[in-house]
């Protein structure tokens, strides 16, 4: 039996028994437990109704197949938002070529971001309205693990991109080097990742 079976055991029994919640904490606590664990052990179990044990509480799980459908997000989340970065650069630098670039007047091609984005965001708004449909049949799919690993590891790479623009227009104001060009292409970053951690901010609520 691990630490986390044993601590909810010892709870369960303990109000079963009729037991304060506040009692079973200074006992876990003199024990060795942190204020966290026994926090969370209490609240896995909901006062039950006259007669009957202490009732479980939903607890987060994990899903294959919803390891399939979130990874898939993820990494279709990824490559439209590089693709449409790479897109606008190439739109940014034909509306404001670079005068010292030789290679400026020449026409870039977009024609593959735009066929990676054409597929790719269509089948991503199908599978977010078919997750969200069935987040909305059944609540209990937001407690999916998988759902909020996902989704802390999109937070965090949005964070990491916006963090990253914000010292590139710092450095490049410091050294004199902020034109519009370059301004145009770091707000564009700004906008994509903020989209990206707008998508997923409430993904981590326990609710």
């Amino acid at each position: 039996m691990s630490g986390r079976d044993e601590i909810a055991e010892f709870v369960r029994t303990g109000l079963s028994a009729g037991q304060p919640a506040d009692a079973l904490a200074a006992a876990l606590g003199s024990a060795g437990w942190s204020p966290t664990e026994v926090a969370a052990a209490l609240d896995a179990w909901a006062p039950g109704p006259a007669g009957l044990p202490p009732v479980p509480r939903p607890r987060a799980y994990v899903s294959a197949r919803e390891g399939f459908v979130y990874g898939l997000l993820f990494l279709i989340l990824g490559c439209i938002c590089w693709h449409l970065a790479m897109l606008g650069f190439k739109i940014v630098d034909q509306l404001m070529p670079d005068p010292t670039d030789r290679y400026g007047l020449l026409v870039r091609s977009m024609r593959w971001n735009i066929a990676v984005l054409i597929p790719t965001v269509p089948l991503f708004l199908w599978l977010n309205r078919r997750v969200a449909r069935q987040s909305a049949g059944d609540p209990g799919r937001r407690r999916s693990l998988v759902r909020k690993w996902f989704a802390a590891i999109t937070l965090l790479l949005a964070s990491l991109a916006l963090l990253g623009d914000l010292v590139a227009v710092v450095n490049a104001l410091l050294e004199g080097e902020l034109t519009g060009r370059f301004a145009a292409k770091a707000l564009l970053i700004a906008v994509i990742g903020g989209l990206a951690f707008a998508y997923y901010r409430d993904e981590l609520d326990d609710r």
